[in-house]
């Protein structure tokens, strides 16, 4: 019997074939901590009585949710890391560089079939160049740090197949929205998301990214991209056979399939205040908002840059609108930068920030009050995420999110 994508990255790491509900202690190859868990997994650590790291080379510290800091406390999580590194030898830090799950593939850590664990929900996003990644607390990711192993039980798959070419105004992100919708929030609990067909083999590894990044938001445990050019291009390798091998297999056995006519999607929108609550936004056109946030590990890309910006070039943000702008990371404000990206945001009245996680995560400039309303580019709407527990937050793609502060009211992008 053939074999689905996971089946085969987890059959690979242990040496033998695996199945879905197998249980089995996989290698790690790559590892990621970011600065909000620092000084309680260096206590687990200690706790747990490990005198070394497995493989500080195989160990990557990011400082992306409290930077800059906002609150007295933060400071404690960055000494906590910095000592935690320098104790144990860890030389991959990165101190305000961007989101790590940008840096994570961005920098050139994680590669095709790697296995990877990250004290974030959203390591799922590592899946967009064929990796098997997913989030685990500090207590699980110290016993990683001591060990080099982890125990998982090898999740069965959905295969996701989109074929056909999106109309214009729709993104990747409005497709993973409508997934989502139709999934909900616990329609893919410890399964795997496989996505497949032509529509996915167009799109960009920054556009896979976002869809890997929200898969966990259907309680995925991973999601997953075959890799191919783009994904060599991208992480600057060629690709073996074995690397390329990695689709699913005709013969697969799938939990289920769901299949999509891309010409039939439409933008959408997470309304308030579940990331599963999904309408077109022509049925809330005309809402008012008081703010636009365009970022994240979701979309701070510079292509999700540069879709808001086609959309603000000659225009200006609506008054009593507030547009904050943040890059994924220092590559993508320096290519946004050079490209002439951000000249066009700011000109339109763009606020732009340092690269980090910024709004998405509620610590950083820009968080709301009572009764105020933001679309956002962001992964989730939770309530009380960005600020007062009364603020309605709608996901969007860059191109509406954008289309919005221009309008101060709800907009579908301009073609």
């Amino acid at each position: 019997m053939g074999k689905t994508v996971i089946e085969k990255i987890i059959g690979r790491n242990m040496g033998r074939e695996v199945r879905a509900g197998e249980i089995v202690t996989v290698n790690v190859d790559w590892v990621m901590v970011h600065d909000i868990f620092t000084p309680f997994l260096a206590e687990k650590f200690a706790e747990m009585g490990f005198e070394k790291v497995w493989d500080p080379d195989r160990v990557v510290f990011v400082y992306d949710h409290m930077v800059p800091a906002s609150q007295v406390d933060d400071i404690r999580h960055f000494r906590a890391g910095d000592a935690f590194a320098e104790t144990y030898g860890i030389t991959h830090v990165h101190r305000s560089d961007g989101i790590c799950h940008q840096l994570m593939t961005e920098a050139g850590y994680v590669k095709p079939g790697d296995v990877v664990f990250g004290t974030d929900s959203h390591t799922t996003t590592y899946g967009c160049v064929g990796a098997f990644s997913t989030g685990v607390g500090y207590t699980e990711m110290a016993s990683i740090l001591g060990t080099g192993t982890l125990w998982v039980k090898v999740p069965e798959t959905i295969r996701v197949e989109v074929e056909g070419t999106l109309p214009a105004g729709v993104a990747s992100k409005d497709v993973i929205l409508r997934l989502l919708g139709d999934l909900r929030a616990d329609g893919a609990t410890y399964q795997a998301l496989e996505f497949a067909g032509s529509t996915i083999e167009a799109m960009s590894v920054a556009s896979r990214m976002a869809m890997s990044n929200m898969a966990v938001e259907c309680g995925a445990k991973c999601a997953v991209f075959t890799p191919d050019a783009k994904t060599a291009a991208y992480c600057g390798i060629p690709l073996t056979e074995r690397e390329t091998s990695l689709a699913g297999d005709p013969d697969a056995r799938y939990a289920r399939v769901i299949r999509y006519r891309a010409e039939e999607l439409e933008p959408v929108l997470a309304c308030p205040s579940q990331v599963d609550n999904i309408h077109p936004v022509k049925e809330r056109l005309g809402t008012p908002v008081d703010q636009v946030f365009i970022g994240s590990c979701t979309n701070g890309r510079l292509e999700d840059l540069q879709a808001a910006a086609r959309q603000l070039k000659g225009k200006k943000v609506a008054p009593f609108v507030k547009l904050i702008v943040t890059p994924a990371s220092r590559k993508v404000y320096r290519d946004a930068l050079a490209d002439g990206t951000l000249a066009v945001l700011a000109e339109a009245g763009a606020m732009i920030t340092h690269p980090g996680c910024g709004l998405c995560c509620g610590r950083a400039g820009g968080i709301l009050s009572d009764g105020e309303r933001v679309v956002a580019t962001n992964n989730r709407n939770f309530l009380g995420r960005m600020g007062s527990s009364k603020v309605e937050i709608y996901l969007a793609s860059p191109a509406t999110a954008a289309a919005t502060a221009a309008a101060g009211v709800i907009s579908l992008p301009e073609e």
